[in-house]
């Protein structure tokens, strides 16, 4: 059975890059694009320069403002996300058909049968970081591996502009290794409660019967 190639892309900051992009002023500048702070906003994104003060999506504007009083406000343009996000996507079927998008910043491709009969899914995400960037002037993350759980967690260890490649054989090692809260679907509830259970790493969970996780978590101990 032929090994599968995923390729997860991950646009960096997306809605807030776009912002940074059209106007120059707000280039290096902590900025947020959300409601504004006195109308019970919330954050729908953050640039990495306001990331450094603590501030994240779905967080209240009023909070974020707290953590950073010089922080940029900007109204969201939906639209103009959304038409990148299908140029970005054309990007995507020049490689192949088999495309699943995650919101408008995010998709996984398999590339396993790619329609340039490239052999290396690490290639085919070079080539599509470097079209991104030529064609939208953005930076995207990617992850490479043999399944979408996996490119996921490959393309959050090198944020922002970064590729990681998670090989066949290095697969059991990185898990093994990665830190629970890393993992994709674990949120910071069920991390804590791993935490207390003494479960920090993949090698942790690996040593735990399903028998146990189904006790400890219900539903989602299967996942």
């Amino acid at each position: 059975m032929q090994t599968r190639k995923i390729v997860h892309v991950d646009m960096d900051a997306f809605y807030a890059s776009v912002e940074q992009r059209d106007n120059p002023s707000y280039r290096g500048k902590p900025l947020v694009v959300g409601g504004s702070p006195n109308q019970r906003g919330v954050v729908a994104a953050a640039s990495y320069e306001a990331r450094k003060f603590g501030i994240y999506s779905a967080m209240p504007s009023v909070t974020a403002f707290a953590k950073c009083p010089g922080l940029i406000f900007v109204r969201p343009r939906f639209d103009v996300y959304r038409e990148i996000s299908t140029a970005i996507h054309a990007i995507f079927k020049r490689y192949s058909d088999l495309v699943e998008g995650v919101a408008l910043d995010e998709a996984y491709l398999d590339v396993t049968e790619n329609k340039q009969s490239i052999p290396y899914a690490s290639t085919i995400a070079r080539h599509i970081k470097t079209a991104i960037f030529q064609e939208t002037q953005l930076t995207a993350t990617a992850g490479v591996s043999i399944n979408k759980f996996l490119a996921k967690m490959a393309s959050g260890q090198n944020k922002p502009n970064g590729l990681t490649v998670i090989l066949p054989e290095d697969v059991i090692a990185f898990v093994e290794q990665l830190a629970i809260e890393k993992f994709h679907g674990i949120g910071e509830v069920t991390a804590a409660k791993m935490h207390s259970l003494g479960i920090h790493s993949g090698a942790d969970l690996k040593q735990r019967s399903l028998l146990e996780l189904t006790h400890h978590f219900g539903k989602a101990g299967n996942y």
